[in-house]
This record gives structure tokens, C-alpha cells and sequence, in this order.
């Protein structure tokens, strides 16, 4: 594992031990509404500076993306980060979410992670070098389409101008899958796609701490990412389709028809 990666992992795991000590203490947090259907508690704010202590320690010149504080400047180095992907799990006492930390390198993926502290499971991809799985080789099974298959995805319920178009795409889907899982995290939802827990995954407006992680995970295991013109501006629109190659193609098939205009681009 390369340094930047090592670092990322340490900030990952001191963040999960922070949300862990703190998944008995739930009435005593402070939650706030950010917008509609979206919250930020104390854990979620002080998980995120946990990140930014560890990471800057070792890169003091490097920049953030990170869902609470924002951007922090243009550089060749920007870590995105989600110190707690699946807030509303966790103040309910939902055991799945996590947290997820990405290097952009130039614009360039290089380093994801993804840690869940309720299982204590750590998953890691450099570019070029693979993901894993607690240190054990990530490959994805070559699904070739998604007739029975278990597929992931999550409601739009920060854009309800939407809905109606997702539920379109639900029933499509619903008809030739398997089951449908919405868990709520998309970043551990993507990560469970590399890991061959869920065979593909789908979500309508994402932002780019939810998915960066979990993006580089698939590609190193060998899956696609995309957007739903099967592009690769998922960071930008936040329209993530995902899965081993042939299901993926597949998966689109089905969403795509059902696209409005304000999806695309």
C-alpha cells in the first residue's frame, strides 16, 4: 500500500473509533437539518476534523472536499471525505454506515477508502494496484446481466422532483432483478458492489464524498462506474450506475429510457 494510502486508512479507522464511541450516546448528540431530509450531528463534525488532523499531520499543503466543511482551495492534491456516509443510520442506531476518504490527484483518483466501524471491516484501493477487502484481493464476480441479481440503490429523498422518473427506473429494474437493497450509505452500498455482496448499484444525486471512494474500489476490482450516459462525470452530476462490465451495460439499458433532461450532463 502506497503512503498516501496508509494515511488515508489511519485517518479512517480514528474517525470510525470516534462514531463507534459515540453509537451509545445518541440522545446526548446535537442534530441539526442542513436541508430537506438531510442531517449533520456533533459526530459528523468532529469525525471530519479527526480526518483532516491525521491527513494534514503528513500533508500539511494538501486541500479538502469534505461534506462539512466544504471545499478548501484548488490544489494537485484534494482528499474527499465523508467523515459519516449514512448519518440518518446512525441516529436511528442503523448499523451500516461508514466512513469514506478518496486522494484526487490532478483530477485523477488514486487512493480510496472506505471503513465501516460497526464490522470493523476496511476496504482499500490505489490506483493501479487493486482493492482489497481487510487485506484480502478484491474481484468481482463477471455478472452478465441483471436477470436474479441482487442490486443496490437509494431513494432520491433530497430531490423529489425526481422521484417520479427513479420510481420508473425502480420498476425496471425490480422486474428482471433478483431484489433491490437501500440500505442508506452509498458509499458502504459501493463498496459492497467490489466486494461481490451486491452485484450493481444505482443512485440519482449523489455528491462527490459519497461516491469517490467507492468508485476507485469497483474499478480496481474490475467493475465500471458511470453516469447514467455511461460517462464519467459522476463526481459532477452525482448519477452513479455501477457493476461488473456486462451488468453494468445491462443496468443502463433499463435506467437510461427513463432519464429527464435535468439528469443529464
Amino acid at each position: 500500500m502506497n503512503p498516501m494510502a496508509n494515511i488515508a486508512v489511519r485517518a479512517a479507522r480514528a474517525a470510525g473509533d470516534l462514531i463507534a464511541r459515540n453509537i451509545d450516546r445518541l440522545d446526548r448528540l446535537r442534530v441539526e437539518a442542513k436541508g430537506l431530509n438531510d442531517y449533520v450531528s456533533d459526530v459528523d463534525r468532529m469525525a471530519e476534523q479527526e480526518i483532516i488532523t491525521v491527513i494534514r499531520k503528513a500533508y500539511p499543503d494538501h486541500q479538502f472536499l469534505g461534506e462539512e466543511s466544504g471545499s478548501q482551495g484548488d490544489h494537485d492534491h484534494v482528499w474527499i471525505i465523508d467523515p459519516l456516509d449514512g448519518t440518518t443510520n446512525f441516529l436511528h442506531g442503523f448499523p451500516h454506515f461508514a466512513v469514506s476518504i478518496a486522494l484526487q490527484v490532478k483530477g485523477r483518483l488514486e487512493v480510496g477508502v472506505i471503513y465501516d466501524p460497526v464490522r470493523q471491516e476496511l476496504f482499500a484501493a490505489s490506483r493501479g494496484a487493486g482493492a482489497t477487502l481487510d487485506g484480502r484481493r478484491l474481484r468481482m464476480p463477471p455478472r452478465r446481466s441483471i436477470d436474479g441479481r441482487l442490486i443496490g440503490t437509494g431513494f432520491p429523498f433530497r430531490h423529489p422532483r425526481h422521484m417520479p422518473a427513479y420510481m420508473d427506473m425502480f420498476q425496471s429494474v425490480c422486474m428482471r432483478a433478483g431484489d433491490l437493497r437501500r440500505a442508506g450509505s452509498a458509499a458502504l452500498d459501493l463498496a459492497y458492489v467490489a466486494s461481490g455482496r451486491l452485484d450493481g448499484y444505482w443512485e440519482i444525486g449523489l455528491n462527490a464524498w459519497d461516491l469517490a471512494a467507492g468508485a476507485l474500489l469497483i474499478r480496481e476490482a474490475g467493475g465500471m462506474v458511470g453516469d447514467f450516459e455511461g460517462s464519467e462525470n459522476y463526481l459532477k452530476n452525482g448519477n452513479m450506475v455501477a457493476g461488473s462490465p456486462k451488468l453494468f451495460h445491462d443496468l443502463l439499458k433499463e435506467i437510461q429510457p427513463h432519464c429527464t433532461p435535468a439528469m443529464r450532463g
